[in-house]
């Protein structure tokens, strides 16, 4: 029991330096609060709430892989390598699809609540 309540320790631990170092990760979490405040005025429904915590989710995970692939690219290789960088690259995209897919989410539940104010 004492290692399973140490992996949750080592998780927040994760969560902690990454909020400390990477300024993404800050304005992620910042989107995820201000979108949680606009699901919350608009009153979404169980669906949205859920494609929201789904897009929320994707896009934290995919930032916190990004980090530790990059850190593990620069402890494994001091030196600039094309490989290295390539590993960066692709692992940078995969935030960017998960946020873009998400700003898309975001798009489609709130767009017509916002628009409906102006009608």
């Amino acid at each position: 029991m004492k290692s399973r309540l140490k992996s949750f320790v080592y998780a927040w631990n994760g969560i902690r330096y990454a909020f400390r170092t990477q300024p993404n990760f800050r304005i992620h979490l910042v989107a995820t609060v201000l979108v949680n405040i606009a699901a919350v005025y608009f009153n979404v429904g169980v669906t949205a709430w859920i494609a929201i915590w789904i897009c929320i989710g994707m896009v934290l995970a995919a930032e916190l892989f990004n980090t530790a692939i990059e850190l593990l690219c620069d402890e494994l290789w001091k030196e600039r390598r094309p490989g290295a960088g390539h590993i960066k690259d692709l692992a940078a995209a995969a935030v960017f699809v998960s946020a873009l897919i998400s700003l898309f989410t975001a798009g489609f539940i709130f767009i017509p609540r916002i628009s409906s104010l102006f009608n």
